[in-house]
This record gives structure tokens, C-alpha cells and sequence, in this order.
């Protein structure tokens, strides 16, 4: 007896949601809802399905735009910057690069800049391969009207995209030694490890302490994390795998407490995201299954 098809597509489709909206929570309520729109189908109606990825695939796309116009109105409220939430991944996700880009905190929230219709056409295009014909199929629209919306979330994507070129070890390298100057209080260190304009942004959903707003630059920022054995005693730091790069978790003892993701060029730190809202958490405990 064949698999069942959303059997077979389950962590597609859970990728393919989580990409178009940044939350692997939203990403599993559409999943759910996906299968039981599947489940629903009489068996004939199964039969005439040419092809269950495809339709699957236009099911969870038509899902995520609804919820995407109910998210923008959630976020419009959020309080403090939003970052998307992070997942737990295995290292296999890494060694394809191209999914571990898409599934970036930076690329997400490049992401985010995108209207519904573009985000959607982007990643069905751009990382699935999703042909232009099963793309305008799922939106309702042409397939030279899916082209146009492509090039123009290209572009869009390209100027703000951050350059992920450095191999796993160049990251993890470069994470060691920035959890090293931290915990240890050593402003040098991080200087030398902080690319001077550096970025960092965190998310506290008004849940947790964190920066109000974006704060940028090396010099600012390195004699405040230096000071994070005083600011947080008993704490520990340690690297993880998040959205298919090396991270890192801060845990101040019982409960984890922030997750950061990084960026890096030529050696040294560009980007930071720091997530500290709790409910964004929840899930770190479990290896998320992103597949294309």
C-alpha cells in the first residue's frame, strides 16, 4: 500500500508554510488544516488528483495568504520589533545551502518586507521551484502576471538580502569566539569579532526585556555585552543549530531565554538577532523537519 500523499509531503508543506510566514506555530495550524482538507476529499475525489504535491502545495499557499492578512494586522499591535520565531534544526538542513538561506532569521525577515502575493509567489518560485503555471493556479492569476510579481520580489529580496557566504566552520568559529568575549568580559575580543557597524535586534513581544529598537555599532554595543556575567549571573551560553546555521541559546538556569541568530561576513559578526519573546521558544525543544 502506497504512502499517502500528505504523509509523504507533510514536512514540504510545513516548510513551504513556515517560509510564507515566519511562525512554525501558524506554519502547524495550516498543516492541520491542510489535512483536514485532505482527509475531507472522498476517495474519488482523491483519485482525481493528477498531483497531490502540487494540489497540497496550492492548498497550504491559499492558507498562508488568508492568515498572512490576519498576521499583519496582529503584528501592526506587536509590541517592540518582530522577529520571526526560530527552529530547531539538524545539520543536514545546512548542507543544503540554498534551503538554509531561505530558512534564515536574516532571510525571513527580508521576508517580511514583502506584500502577501510577493512573498508567496518568491518562495514557491525561488526556493521550491514551484513551476509559474502551478503557481498562478494557486493564486488565481496568470501565469505573465506570476512573472511580473517574481521579478519584482526578486529585486526586492536582492537589495536587502544579507550575504551568507561562509561555510559552516567559518560560523561556528566565529560564534565560539564571540561566546568566548562575551561570557568572559572581554571588550576587545568582541571588538575584534563585531564587524564595526554591527546590528542587533531583539524581540521581546513585550513579554521580555530586550532593546527597544535596533541598535547599531560595535563600539556601543561590545562594553554591554561584556558585561553579561554581571547582567545575567548563573547564565550559560552555548551553540545550537537554528533555521540551518549555527547559533547560539542563553540559558540564565532552568528556563532558555534567548535565542540569537547570526550573520556573518569575512570573519566577523554583521548581524544579530536576538529572540527573547517566550512563546517563540516553546518549540526549541524539537527538531524541525524542513524539506523542499
Amino acid at each position: 500500500m502506497s504512502e499517502d500523499p500528505f504523509i509523504a509531503h507533510r514536512s514540504l508543506l510545513f516548510t513551504v508554510a513556515y517560509e510564507m510566514l515566519g511562525s512554525a506555530a501558524d506554519a502547524e495550524d495550516v498543516v492541520q488544516e491542510t489535512w483536514l482538507r485532505w482527509a475531507g476529499l472522498a476517495e474519488a475525489e482523491r483519485g482525481e488528483v493528477r498531483e497531490p504535491r502540487a494540489y497540497l502545495v496550492r492548498i497550504v499557499t491559499r492558507l498562508c495568504l488568508n492568515r498572512l492578512r490576519t498576521l499583519a494586522r496582529r503584528r501592526e499591535e506587536y509590541v517592540g520589533e518582530w522577529l520571526p520565531e526560530p527552529v530547531l534544526t539538524s545539520p543536514d538542513v545546512a548542507e543544503d545551502v540554498e534551503l538554509a538561506e531561505s530558512v534564515s532569521i536574516a532571510m525571513l525577515a527580508v521576508l517580511e518586507t514583502l506584500l502577501p502575493t510577493e512573498r508567496a509567489v518568491f518562495v514557491l518560485r525561488e526556493v521550491f521551484d514551484v513551476p509559474y503555471d502551478e503557481i498562478a493556479a494557486a493564486l488565481d492569476k496568470s501565469p505573465a502576471a506570476v512573472r511580473q510579481i517574481a521579478a519584482r520580489a526578486r529585486k526586492h529580496v536582492a537589495a536587502r538580502r544579507p550575504r551568507m557566504s561562509v561555510s559552516r566552520t567559518e560560523q561556528q568559529r566565529v560564534v565560539e569566539r564571540f561566546l568566548a568575549a562575551m561570557t568572559t568580559g572581554d571588550v576587545p575580543g568582541l571588538l575584534e569579532v563585531l564587524a564595526p557597524d554591527v546590528l542587533v535586534v531583539g524581540d521581546g513581544g513585550g513579554l521580555a526585556p530586550t532593546i527597544p529598537k535596533p541598535v547599531r555599532g560595535a563600539a556601543k554595543l561590545a562594553p554591554v555585552m561584556a558585561r553579561f556575567a554581571e547582567l545575567v549571573p548563573g547564565a550559560t551560553a552555548y551553540i545550537v543549530d537554528l533555521n540551518g546555521g549555527i547559533a547560539a541559546r542563553i540559558d540564565p538556569g532552568g528556563e532558555n531565554d534567548t535565542a540569537i541568530s547570526f550573520v556573518i561576513e569575512d570573519g566577523r559578526i554583521t548581524q544579530m538577532y536576538a529572540m527573547r519573546n517566550p512563546r517563540k521558544l516553546e518549540r526549541l525543544d524539537e527538531v524541525a523537519d524542513l524539506r523542499r
